[in-house]
């Protein structure tokens, strides 16, 4: 299908734009002029040489001419002005500026038209003015769709640089210094100082309070926080703040479950730190809620780092227990985990437990007969206690 033709080009307007055409050099002094004097604190080119806005003055005031010559047709769509507003886009000039100075170029043309208009009847000048602005219009409107396309792909070139930063930053390459001080610069961190690195995954939709980088900068918490397939991974300065302030502000951000590593000293061992948050969050049980540090899971971690060791470890230590009929077994456990929680003290665990003294004892006693080994002493309360946290964090795949 073809283009449609914009009613632009009259006899009348053509007339007018062919004898204007002369003066596109005087047009485009007087444009540049009154970019910088008419209100110029609105006006932002610094970072555009002198040379290349004269040069994009003088395209835009004579497309404006060629469309009312009508040697172009689709004002909307047009090359010239797309181009333009990709370039100041990718120059940073404000796009309020550039519309503004779409404008002072439509109304100096304008000025020019009517100083030829002797020539031509009132008729044909009312048809150049709605030509002229039909132009104006449609060059803003193809400057402001290719300059926030441009912004947007921007937007996504600056995403995948961040992504692939912080993607190596992970895989350890801050131990190169030179790459570490990238890094600070870019993602706007301290150099030097302690971080935490946290994990975070699950919730309902994202897994973090939207907004949790500004919130927490709001408190003069600087944080980075990156998106993979599996997991949030957030990178949280400590240079104003300890540990304990900075997981007491984050708590309320976190909607599904977030593993937090101890502090270490520099994005030099952000990569270990991402480890280990990841262990801490492993710790847990895959549908739990809030935020666990690892300081807080140490012998859980263990078991999350040695699974072929802690299967072995559950079988050896509970493994008749396990073999019995889920009520039994369920009972016995239970009654193993409260009395170790209550410093092996039977008469304590029986409230807890809503049995008699007695019950616990006799329980007991049918753990240590299955297990053919005492209940007490310093190594069995440790086996027996890291068997069971083992089978609560379902290390154990066949004991799940």
């Amino acid at each position: 299908m073809a283009t449609p033709q914009h009613p632009v080009a009259t006899a009348g307007t053509r007339k007018l734009a062919a004898a204007c055409r002369a003066e596109i050099p005087v047009l485009t002094r007087r444009l540049l002029s009154a970019i910088f004097t008419d209100n110029p604190e609105w006006t932002d080119y610094t970072s555009v040489p002198r040379r290349e806005l004269q040069e994009g003055c003088r395209q835009y005031l004579t497309r404006i001419l060629d469309l009312l010559g009508g040697a172009a047709t689709d004002p909307e769509h047009d090359d010239v002005a797309a181009a333009i507003g990709r370039h100041r886009a990718a120059q940073a000039v404000p796009l309020e500026a550039m519309l503004r100075t779409f404008r002072l170029g439509g109304g100096i043309v304008w000025e020019a038209l009517l100083d030829k208009a002797d020539a031509i009847e009132a008729r044909e000048i009312r048809e150049a003015g709605t030509a002229m602005w039909t132009v104006i219009d449609g060059l803003s409107s193809a400057l402001v769709t290719s300059y926030r396309n441009a912004e947007l792909e921007q937007v996504r070139r600056d995403e995948r640089r961040r992504h692939a930063l912080i993607e190596d930053l992970l895989a350890g390459r801050a131990h190169d210094a030179t790459f570490a001080a990238r890094v600070a610069r870019e993602l706007n961190l301290p150099v030097q100082g302690a971080y935490l690195v946290v994990a975070v995954r699950g919730g309902e939709g994202r897994p973090l309070r939207a907004g949790t980088e500004t919130a927490l900068g709001a408190l003069g918490i600087r944080s980075v926080w990156h998106d993979r397939v599996d997991a949030t991974i957030g990178l949280v300065s400590l240079a104003r703040h300890d540990s304990a302030t900075v997981l007491t502000h984050l708590r309320p951000q976190i909607r599904g479950l977030a593993g937090v590593s101890p502090a270490v000293g520099g994005l030099a061992d952000v990569d270990s730190a991402h480890a280990l948050a990841l262990i801490a969050m492993q710790t847990m049980p895959w549908d739990a809620t809030g935020l666990v540090a690892l300081d807080e899971r140490y012998p859980e971690a263990l078991l999350v780092r040695s699974p072929d060791l802690t299967e072995l470890l559950v079988t050896r230590t509970l493994g008749p227990v396990l073999a019995l009929p889920s009520k039994e077994r369920d009972s016995l456990l239970h009654t193993l985990a409260v009395w170790l929680a209550e410093n092996c003290s039977a008469a304590n665990a029986a409230p807890r437990l809503h049995c008699h003294r007695n019950t616990v004892i006799n329980r007991l006693q049918r753990l240590s007969t299955l297990l053919d080994r005492p209940l007490e002493g310093q190594r069995s309360y440790l086996e027996l206690s890291l068997a069971l946290a083992a089978l609560q964090l379902g290390a154990s795949a066949e004991y799940r």
